[in-house]
C-alpha cells in the first residue's frame, strides 16, 4: 500500500486531520467545501512541483490572529516500508517549502524518488482548450511518475532560461561567453526534458491504439516539439537566436514551447474541437493506459477529484475496473457514495465536514 496514513495540520480548512486505515479505494464524501479537494491538494504535495491546484504556498496556510497573517502548515505522509514524508512552510518564511525525508531535510525534487503521483481535477476538462503551458504540465507529470530524473532536469532547464532571460533583458549587452555556458546548460537539460516528453507520448499513444473496445474514446496523441531536441542542434537555435530573443525579451526556441497534440482516433478530430464529454473521455483514458504503462517501483497514488460525477453508469462501471485491475493506490472525491457503488465496500471511506475527516 502506497500511503498508510496522512496528516494534515493547519492545511486549507484542515486544522489537525488524521487520515489512516488505507485501503487501494480510498474515498472522500462530504459536500461542496467540506475540504475533500484540501485532502488530495494535501497529497499531491508529496510530488515536486505545486500540487494539483498550483496555489501559492502562502495560500494553503489557515490564517491566524487578528491581522489575518499567514501562518504554517505541515503534511506528513507515512508509506509501507516506514519510510516517513514530510512537507509544508513556516509563518516567518512562508514563500519557501521545507522537505523532510525520515526526518533529514530534503530537497522538493527528491519526493519523485519516492512516489509517483499522477490527478484528474474538473479544472483539467479544458486541457485541450488551454495553451500549450498547461499540456506540457500535465505531460511531465505523466514523466515524472515514471522518470524521478525528470524532475531534476525539468528544473535545471527551467533555471537556466531564467537566467538566459535575465541576461537578454539586461541594458548591458550580455558576455557572450556567459551566455555560451547558460545556453550549454539550457541544451543539456533540454535535449533530456525534450527525450523523455517524445519517449513517453509515443509510449502512450502506443498503449491507446493497442486497447481493446472501451467506453472512453481513444484519443491519439503527438509530441510536438518547440524548436531542435538534439542538445548540439537546440545549443546552436539558441546562438543564433539572441538578437531576436534580446528584442522580443524572452527564448522563442526550446522545450519550454513544447505541445502535446490531441485527436480523436476515431475521427481524426483534433480534441479542442471535440464535445465537452468526448474530451473528458479521452482524458480519463490517456491517464488509464499511464497508470498501467511500465513497471514501477515506487508506489503509484492516482487523485480522481469528482471523476465520477459527470459519467454515465456504464463508464463509471468500466472507469472502476481499470482501476481495480491497476497497482496504483486510489483516493477519489464525491458528494455521496452512490456513484461508487462498485467499489465502495472494498473502499476506506471518510466522512469530510467543515475540514475534519471521519472514518466511516
Amino acid at each position: 500500500m502506497a500511503l498508510d496514513r496522512i496528516l494534515l495540520s493547519r492545511f486549507r480548512n484542515h486544522r489537525d486531520t488524521a487520515i489512516e486505515g488505507t485501503a487501494q479505494f480510498n474515498l472522500l464524501v462530504g459536500e461542496n467545501g467540506a475540504g475533500k479537494t484540501n485532502v488530495l491538494e494535501a497529497i499531491s504535495l508529496f510530488a515536486p512541483g505545486r500540487g494539483l491546484r498550483r496555489a501559492a504556498l502562502a495560500d494553503m496556510a489557515q490564517r491566524t490572529g487578528m491581522q489575518g497573517k499567514d501562518g504554517g502548515f505541515a503534511l506528513s505522509a507515512e508509506l509501507a516500508g516506514d519510510v516517513r514524508l514530510g512537507t509544508g512552510i513556516v509563518p516567518d518564511r512562508p514563500g519557501r517549502r521545507i522537505v523532510q525525508v525520515n526526518g533529514a531535510e530534503a530537497s522538493a525534487t527528491s519526493l519523485a524518488e519516492w512516489l509517483a503521483i499522477g490527478w484528474l481535477t474538473p479544472a483539467m476538462d479544458r486541457l485541450f482548450m488551454e495553451g500549450a503551458g498547461a499540456r506540457r504540465r500535465f505531460l511531465d507529470r505523466l514523466v515524472l511518475a515514471l522518470e524521478p530524473s525528470h524532475a531534476r532536469n525539468a528544473a535545471r532547464l527551467e533555471a537556466a532560461l531564467r537566467e538566459r532571460g535575465r541576461l537578454l533583458s539586461a541594458d548591458a549587452e550580455p558576455d557572450p561567453a556567459w551566455l555560451d555556458a547558460i545556453e550549454a546548460q539550457i541544451a543539456e537539460s533540454g535535449a533530456a526534458v525534450a527525450d523523455s516528453r517524445g519517449d513517453l507520448a509515443r509510449r502512450l499513444d502506443a498503449a491507446l491504439a493497442a486497447l481493446p473496445a472501451s467506453p472512453f474514446a481513444r484519443p491519439s496523441l503527438t509530441y510536438v516539439p518547440g524548436g531542435p531536441t538534439g542538445a548540439n542542434a537546440l545549443a546552436q537555435a539558441l546562438r543564433e537566436g539572441r538578437r531576436r530573443d534580446r528584442a522580443a525579451q524572452r527564448t522563442l526556441t526550446g522545450p519550454h514551447r513544447d505541445d502535446l497534440a490531441v485527436t480523436l482516433a476515431a475521427k481524426n478530430q483534433p480534441a479542442a474541437e471535440c464535445s465537452t464529454g468526448e474530451q473528458k473521455a479521452m482524458l480519463i483514458a490517456i491517464t488509464l493506459a499511464h497508470a498501467a504503462l511500465g513497471e514501477v517501483e515506487r508506489p503509484r497514488l492516482l487523485l480522481l477529484d469528482e471523476v465520477a460525477a459527470h459519467l454515465d453508469p456504464l463508464r463509471r462501471e468500466a472507469l472502476f475496473e481499470r482501476l481495480a485491475e491497476g497497482r496504483a493506490q486510489v483516493w477519489m472525491t464525491g458528494t455521496e457514495r452512490a456513484p461508487f457503488a462498485p467499489i465502495v465496500e472494498r473502499a476506506a471511506v471518510w466522512r469530510v465536514n467543515d475540514g475534519r475527516a471521519e472514518r466511516q
